[in-house]
């Protein structure tokens, strides 16, 4: 049972560390805490959703239309909205994306009412047995997904020019620039790649995961949950604390009850806040 429970956590890590890279990666690189990321998440598990029961294609396809267009739609409202509370105050920062938060999430209640949504995968209902272990194939699959899509970010800005001026803007914006580099692209750039993230890893969740208009905000407090246990500009940091937390998820939820589960994973989170102040991989932003 062990064994079952862990495998699980596996699969689950993945899919968390994909969902909340895109928020570790924009506050790194904007130093903007997007309180809306719930909410992009909730929109490409709708979108997910409708392009399954209004086409037919499966949610895995989807994901060919999903990611480009989230990251599209990152790209504008980086220069619609971001970029224009990038140097002012903490506050207004807050009360912008909290804002787009809160406009997104009721304009998908008014579009799509409450009800709960389920996308069904061709293969929702098989079970890949490995010896006394039996795991969903939807687990499988997004776990593959996850890990591919986590494998293509960390070449893209480890490997590539793009990716290594990212990184440079992350460091020292001012010196970035000197060097030549348009940190204004950057920004764009980089705050689209976070929610094309985001996007995919709620494409994957589609199958797994009952869609509602209020399933961004349960998802968003796991994701600074995440974010902050890895330390708050790490990358590596972030996909660590992801398979961790989602341990800790299935423990509690196992061994005690699923209702204090939350309690238990915060509880960890404090405890390593007072050895770590600054989380796992997380260092003081020079």
């Amino acid at each position: 049972m062990l064994a079952q429970i862990i495998t699980l956590a596996i699969c689950n890590g993945s899919i968390y560390a994909l969902m909340t890279i895109g928020l570790t990666l924009i506050f790194g690189v904007l130093n903007i805490v997007n309180f809306a990321h719930g909410e992009f998440l909730m929109l490409s598990l709708f979108s997910a959703y409708w392009l399954t029961t209004l086409s037919g294609m499966s949610p895995y396809v989807s994901l060919l239309i999903v990611v480009p267009v989230f990251f599209l739609l990152g790209v504008l409202i980086e220069r619609l909205l971001i970029r224009p509370i990038i140097d002012k105050p903490f506050v207004a920062q807050i009360c912008s994306t909290k804002g787009l938060s809160l406009i997104m999430m009721n304009a998908s209640l008014i579009a799509w009412g409450p009800s709960v949504r389920t996308v069904r995968a061709n293969f929702a209902k098989s079970v890949i047995q490995f010896k006394n272990i039996y795991i969903p194939t939807t687990h499988i699959v997004s776990f593959i997904i996850a890990l591919v899509a986590l494998g293509l970010l960390f070449y893209l800005l480890q490997k590539t020019y793009v990716g290594k001026a990212i990184r440079a803007v992350s460091q020292n914006a001012i010196s970035a620039q000197l060097a030549g580099v348009n940190t204004k692209q950057i920004y764009g750039l980089a705050f689209g790649i976070g929610i094309a993230c985001t996007a995919g890893a709620g494409v994957i969740m589609s199958p797994i995961y009952a869609t509602t208009f209020a399933i961004g905000q349960t998802f968003s407090s796991l994701a600074f949950l995440i974010v902050v246990f890895g330390g708050v500009r790490s990358l590596t940091g972030t996909v660590v604390a992801a398979f961790i937390m989602a341990l800790v998820e299935a423990l509690a939820s196992f061994y005690w009850t699923i209702h204090i589960k939350d309690a238990v994973m915060y509880a960890v989170l404090l405890i390593i806040l007072l050895v770590r102040p600054t989380g796992l991989f997380g260092s003081k932003r020079g």
